[in-house]
């Protein structure tokens, strides 16, 4: 009998299956991972969705209403007013925190700073405070009658200012603010300028480059991604600021009302009025803002970048 069989590749089958079994075991780990994800967040979210396009009324009890609570927010004083407050934040208190934060990470990496290790915990101490406490030991600090601010420009015979009227009130959330979180974005500033190689540092300093050129010229475009993550990380949190003026409104109630934040409106409008329908739809446009904002400042730096090049 003549005639030839067709070789199979040799080991073929094998490596299929082994891919099979692979690519099984990756689904397993990752499988927990999906699973609480959709249950901590898709799912939430999604019943949040189907809440916001109810109404609740004494008569007729829940009644679908479309896009009401949504077109109600974009007449909303007090949301609209929120908004503004965190705006005028995020114009003044993100630069100053960040630019707080590069200039301390600098400093460290640059090596001349004595004890620099200490420094390091102390700066990032104020992160591991937690907010509420954080918050109450400032709140303490700002106090006009028996606080030490106060007490330190009565003893010095000025006048002190009040810290936590309505003029004041939102420079001194900058600052706990800033206190707790430059600490934060100091060490993710720090991590990036840890990994730059030496040898760039090197090249410039035989050129005759000084610490400030260095940093202006390397260190801080090879640190760009870092910086831009911090950034995106302040303006999510900026919008979400809940518990510094939540708990300042307890011991300055005529500066900051139930609407000071957009945040802080909702939650009010939940667990307070029980309105849960519009808070839901609050809550999606406050999302929806923080998403357009993160993502025109993102294109905008990859744009500048861009051109750059």
């Amino acid at each position: 009998m003549t005639g030839t069989i067709a070789a199979r590749p040799m080991g073929s089958e094998p490596a299929r299956k082994r891919g099979r079994s692979q690519a099984r075991a990756a689904y397993v780990f990752v499988g927990p991972f999906f699973v609480l994800f959709a249950l901590m967040l898709v799912v939430p979210l999604a019943y949040s969705l189907y809440l916001s396009l109810f109404t609740s009324q004494l008569i007729g009890g829940e009644q679908f209403a479309w896009f009401t609570n949504y077109l109600r927010a974009f007449t909303d004083a007090k949301f609209l007013a929120g908004l503004g407050h965190m705006a005028v934040f995020l114009v003044i208190q993100v630069p100053i925190m960040l630019g707080l934060a590069l200039f301390v990470a600098l400093a460290l990496d640059s090596g001349r700073a004595r004890g620099s290790k200490l420094l390091r915990i102390l700066i990032f101490i104020p992160y591991a405070v937690p907010g509420v406490v954080a918050t109450l030991m400032w709140g303490y600090l700002y106090g006009p009658d028996f606080g030490p601010i106060s007490q330190l420009f009565k003893a010095i015979g000025v006048s002190p200012p009040n810290l936590l009227d309505s003029t004041n009130i939102l420079g001194s959330m900058m600052n706990v603010v800033t206190w707790e979180f430059v600490g934060y974005n100091m060490i993710i500033m720090y991590a990036a300028l840890r990994s730059i190689p030496t040898e760039l540092y090197e090249a410039a300093e035989i050129d005759g480059a000084s610490q400030v050129r260095i940093a202006w010229s390397i260190k801080i475009p090879a640190i760009r991604p870092a910086i831009l993550l911090t950034v995106i990380f302040s303006i999510i949190g900026t919008f979400q600021l809940f518990n510094e003026p939540n708990l300042l409104a307890n011991i300055a109630p005529n500066a900051i009302g139930d609407s000071y934040t957009p945040n802080l409106y909702a939650y009010n409008l939940a667990f307070v009025n029980q309105d849960v329908n519009y808070a839901a739809a609050i809550a999606f446009l406050l999302g929806v803002v923080i998403a357009v904002i993160s993502f025109v400042v993102q294109s905008t730096i990859a744009r500048r970048e861009g051109v750059g090049r």
